[in-house]
Order: structure tokens, then C-alpha cells, then sequence
């Protein structure tokens, strides 16, 4: 008997009928659960042996005819018997030369068996390539043919696909963290391939977008005034720049983005789904086309076009007067450190002055600073370099001026009843008088965790932070799509235009905020990667560690050369703020893990 494509034997017959299978099994099943191969007797299901056969030549003999069973049986083993019918169906199971029923059994084509063999010829190969390239990864070795395996898991790695039969197979975890080991230990990746910004399914290109020209429009001419745009060496997209004027005003000139993307164009929706521009350590994917850069960038050509803010301070360091105009400024362009240096010379010298006024003020208002170290993490000609940031006079006079920017535009908003994206953020009850007056970097790291995420809201709400009423983003239109906004709407007040309403820039705030915090994840899990790269071309490495947060024995520190804050095991009861010499113990690049030990 045939039950479920196996032999079975009728050990006793009834309404249902009494099997026994191979492997001392049985079973109680129904009679049109099972097929007759063979009427028998049979004793034993032992009793079916392999049996040698010209199967080759019966084949050829029905080719392209039917039988059954038992004349195949016979025309193959020479007779039909419970052995000879049991091998007899294994062929017809098989499906190679024969194909059918016990009663109507059909002999293949040689063409359709041709075909099966090619199709198994194939499958045995695969099948082969397979245990191979399995043993060269448990080696971690690799050959030529085996990236059509690791592209897999390479999908898996840039987070494309789930699943992998390749990890699964070899019993490892199917995560992306755990393909992205694999590549690496077969050395199908090298350590500088950084997967996390197509991971959470960020654009790697700068958007290809055409844009129009420069309409032909008045623009106030404020060339006279000299004007700086103050920025690190690498920077390329210049966006803002500051001036002082002879009445003491505080000039701020910004990249004129507006004037080239209007809302709801091509180049406009694609912003909106990017969200911002995407800084990596190895490259710079912009917001917009670069095309923009060479038209509004400050300082890239002779005479600049830029919408201008003109804001006048009192004594007291506060905002009374603020004007807003499309201009034409010539800029120059300038380091940090250049401009720390000039900054004893007029105008700077001025601008400092009352920009230092205004963060006075600022401060009084509660205004929350936190100064910890920071690095730059760049890629330079296949080389990780990672600079400190100095904490330069100049910096903070750039930062003021855009603060002062955003929320002398924040009130003009307000007093004109223009939707804005408004930038909000609390400041946690646990920030007390004494904590923000931190001095320390243990002191500045507890007010930092104090510190909730800002927000963007169509209404405008204090930001703790900056110790302000209201404020928004306004100096970065080439590189934030929410300062796009701000600026398209101020655009269109100064022409008389219909301006985007409320509901169209909360609409704009939900898409941003849908990538931003990809964005985020993507540079800082990318700057992590770098450092970690760095650290794994440098295996020796040690620094200074400075120990600001511990519970027990285990500590936090900071290691200002790095920009890393990893948690060490500590030898005692360390004071915080303890400068000690650690050094870097292991690298796990793929969970972005790195372990030190304090060296002494």
C-alpha cells in the first residue's frame, strides 16, 4: 500500500484498517486513505529491498507511452512482485523518466527529460556552491562568486529586507547589526562603508531638480556695508552673514532661498520630505540642489543676493526695531579663527559689543548654557580626522547673532499675524538656579539631561532654552526646510502675497518631523561609526577621560578628543570631574560599541 507517499503493510482489515509503516510506526486509517501497489503477500515491509533494473532501456522502450505499475515492474525487474512494484513507484515518485498514477503511469519525453536533468544538474551545483561558500564564511574567507550569497545579507545590513537565509543557515541573528558583522568578518565590507543613512531609508544624494533664475526684482543695495560670513574652513554652502551699519545696527544677511523655491514647486516638496540637509563625516547630502548654493551662497560671487534683517538694540540689550528686505550685500568670507582674531578690530569689535549685550540679557531671562567638548568628525581623502572644536569668541558671536535673528523675526510674526513655525522648548523643573549656574563639566552634563527636546509648533511658546519668549529658525534656508518656510512667508508679507495658513504650516511641521529624527539618528550613529573606524585604525589609543556622572564603581566620562562619553569601571570612589588617562580596550563597529579601561 501507498499511505501519505510511503509503504505501508495491511496488518488487519476492518472499517478502518490497521497499517504498519516503515520504522516500526503504525497507523488506523480509512480505506481511501491509502493506494494498492501490490495485492500481495507480504510479511514484512523489510521485504522491500532496492532492486537492480534496466530502467534506462524501459524508459526508452515507452517513451512517450502510458502503463501501469505492474507492466513497468515487470519490463524493468523481470517481474511484479511487492519489492519490484515498491521500486517500480519510487521511480514514478521520482518523476525523472516516469510520471502518473499506479494505474496510469506515463513515460517522459526525452525532451521533458533532458530538462529535469539540466534543472537537477543545476540544483546539485547550486546545492554544491552553497555548503561551499558556507564553509569558506565559517572560515571568514570569501571567493570571487560568493557576493550573489552576501548581497543578501548586505540587504539586510542597509535594512532593505528582514530575512536572510544566508544568516539564518549559518545561525546567526538576523538583525542588521549581525549582517553587518558578517560583511565585514568575510571582508565583502570594509569598516568604512557607513550604512546608516540608507538604514533609515535616507536620500544619499543631493536632490537633481532644476531651478529658475533669480527673478528680476528690487533689491535694497547694502554693498556698502562690509559684511562676514563667518564659518568653519569646510564649510562650501554659505548661508549667512552679519554687518553693523553707521546708526548701530545689527545687520544680519541670509541666503535668499525664497526667492528661487516657492511653495509647493518640485524643488519645494522635495525639501519637505528631506527635511534638512544631511551632514555625514564622509559627505554632505543638501536640501536642496546645488544649483541654489551658486546662486545665494553669501560670498560666492562678488555681489550677493540675501534677505536682510536689520535689528536695532536698546541699552538694555533688548530688540526695538527690526526691517526686513530683499538686498544685494558683498561679503566676505571668513574662518573662526580669523575672525576670533579680528575681532578687537571694528566693526567686529562693535558687533561683540552688543551682541554680548544681548546675550546678557538673554541670561537674565534664564537662558540655559551648556559648554561641553566638541569634536568635528571628518573624512579626508580616505583618512578619519577628528578636531576638537575650540570654544573661539567668534562662535559665540555668530550664535547670538542668529538667536537675535530668530527672535527678533519671532515678534514681527506676532505682530503681524503671520503663521511660523515656531521653535519651542521646556527646560525640566529639575534645571535649579544653582544647577544653571553650572561651571563644571560633571554640573554642565546633569543640566543637560535636565533639557527637553525642542519642538516646533504653530504657536508661539517660550524657549527655555535660549531664554526667550518666542523664536524661530530663520538663518539656514539652504540647509533647514522649517527656515524655507519661515522665509517664503516673509517673502510673501513683504509683497502683499496670500500667505500659507496655519493648517499649511502645521502640515509642514508634521513632514519634517516625520525625517528629522532620522536625520539625527543618521549623523550621530554616522559620527559614532567614524570615531569607532578611527579608534580601530588606532588600536593604541589613549586620552584624557573626564569623569562626570559614576554610580558605584562604574563612571561616566567624557573624552574631550573623541566626543565620546563611554562608561568605565573605576578603581575607587573618584571625585567627579576627576581627570584621568583612559584608553580604548575593544571596537564592536557593528553595534557602534566601544569599551575602554582607565589606564592609570
Amino acid at each position: 500500500m501507498l499511505y501519505k507517499n510511503r509503504p505501508a503493510r495491511v496488518a488487519q482489515l476492518g472499517d478502518k484498517l490497521d497499517l504498519d509503516l516503515p520504522g516500526g510506526e503504525s497507523a488506523h486509517v480509512r480505506p481511501k486513505d491509502i493506494v494498492l501497489l501490490h495485492p500481495g503477500p507480504v510479511q514484512s515491509l523489510g521485504e522491500l529491498t532496492p532492486q537492480r533494473g534496466d530502467v534506462q532501456s524501459a524508459w526508452e522502450l515507452l517513451a512517450g507511452s502510458e502503463t501501469t505499475l505492474p507492466e513497468l515492474a515487470d519490463l524493468i525487474y523481470g517481474a511484479f512482485t511487492p519489492a519490484t512494484a515498491w521500486a517500480a513507484w519510487q521511480l514514478v515518485s521520482d518523476g525523472l523518466f516516469f510520471r502518473g498514477t499506479p494505474a496510469q503511469i506515463t513515460a517522459c519525453s526525452p525532451d521533458e527529460v533532458e530538462h529535469k536533468q539540466q534543472a537537477r544538474r543545476a540544483e546539485a551545483a547550486e546545492k554544491a556552491a552553497w555548503a561551499e561558500f558556507a564553509q569558506r564564511v565559517r572560515q571568514q574567507q570569501t571567493a570571487p562568486g560568493d557576493a550573489r550569497f552576501l548581497r543578501e545579507v548586505e540587504a539586510v545590513a542597509l535594512g532593505r529586507q528582514p530575512r536572510s537565509r544566508v544568516l539564518r543557515d549559518l545561525e546567526r541573528e538576523e538583525t542588521p547589526e549581525s549582517a553587518h558583522a558578517l560583511l565585514l568578518e568575510t571582508g565583502f565590507w570594509p569598516v568604512t562603508v557607513n550604512p546608516y543613512p540608507q538604514r533609515l531609508t535616507l536620500p544619499t544624494a543631493s536632490p537633481d531638480l532644476p531651478l529658475p533664475a533669480l527673478p528680476d526684482e528690487a533689491r535694497r543695495d547694502l554693498t556698502h556695508l562690509p559684511a562676514f560670513a563667518i564659518d568653519d574652513a569646510r564649510t562650501t554652502s554659505p548661508d549667512d552673514a552679519i554687518s553693523l551699519d553707521a546708526d548701530g545696527r545689527i545687520w544680519v544677511h541670509v541666503a535668499d532661498a525664497a526667492a528661487l523655491v516657492q511653495p509647493d514647486d518640485p524643488a519645494d516638496e522635495e525639501a519637505r520630505g528631506r527635511g534638512a540637509t544631511l551632514y555625514l563625516p564622509e559627505s554632505v547630502i543638501s536640501l536642496l540642489p546645488w544649483r541654489a548654493t551658486e546662486l545665494l551662497g553669501l560670498g560666492l560671487q562678488d555681489i550677493s543676493p540675501a534677505l536682510s534683517f536689520g535689528i536695532g538694540l536698546d541699552a538694555n540689550g533688548q530688540i526695538n526695531s527690526l526691517e526686513i528686505t530683499p538686498s544685494r550685500v558683498r561679503v566676505t568670507r571668513l574662518t573662526y579663527e580669523a575672525a576670533d582674531a579680528a575681532l578687537d578690530d571694528e566693526p567686529l569689535a562693535s558687533l561683540w559689543r552688543l551682541l554680548q549685550g544681548y546675550h546678557a540679557w538673554r541670561q537674565a531671562q534664564g537662558a540655559v548654557e551648556i559648554n561641553l567638548p566638541e569634536v568635528d568628525v571628518f573624512v579626508q581623502e580616505g583618512t578619519v580626522v577628528i578636531e576638537p572644536v575650540p570654544s573661539l569668541r567668534s562662535r559665540s558671536l555668530v550664535e547670538n547673532a542668529m538667536i537675535l535673528t530668530g527672535h527678533a523675526v519671532a515678534r514681527f510674526a506676532l505682530q503681524h499675524d503671520i503663521p511660523l513655525p515656531f521653535a519651542t522648548q521646556e527646560v525640566g523643573d529639575e534645571a535649579t538656579p544653582a544647577l544653571r549656574r553650572a561651571h563644571t563639566l560633571s554640573q554642565m552634563l546633569a543640566l543637560r539631561k535636565t533639557m527637553r527636546r525642542s519642538q516646533y509648533r504653530t504657536v508661539a511658546d517660550p524657549h527655555g532654552g535660549l531664554g526667550l519668549p518666542a523664536y524661530v529658525q530663520t538663518t539656514s534656508p539652504l540647509r533647514r526646510c522649517l527656515d524655507l518656510v519661515v522665509h517664503q512667508q516673509l517673502r510673501r508679507h513683504l509683497a502683499g502675497q496670500p500667505l500659507l495658513s496655519q493648517a499649511d504650516i502645521l502640515a509642514r511641521i508634521g513632514a519634517v518631523e516625520a525625517v528629522n529624527s532620522s536625520l539625527r539618528e543618521a549623523e550621530n550613529k554616522s559620527n559614532t561609526h567614524w570615531t569607532l573606524v578611527y579608534l580601530l585604525q588606532h588600536p593604541d589609543w589613549q586620552g584624557e577621560g573626564i569623569l562626570v556622572d559614576k554610580r558605584g564603581l562604574q563612571g561616566t566620562v567624557i573624552l574631550p578628543e573623541l566626543g565620546l562619553e563611554p562608561t568605565v569601571h573605576l578603581p575607587g570612589d573618584l571625585p567627579l570631574d576627576t581627570r584621568l588617562v583612559v584608553q580604548v580596550r575593544s571596537v564592536d563597529l557593528p553595534r557602534l560599541d566601544a569599551r575602554f579601561r582607565i589606564a592609570r
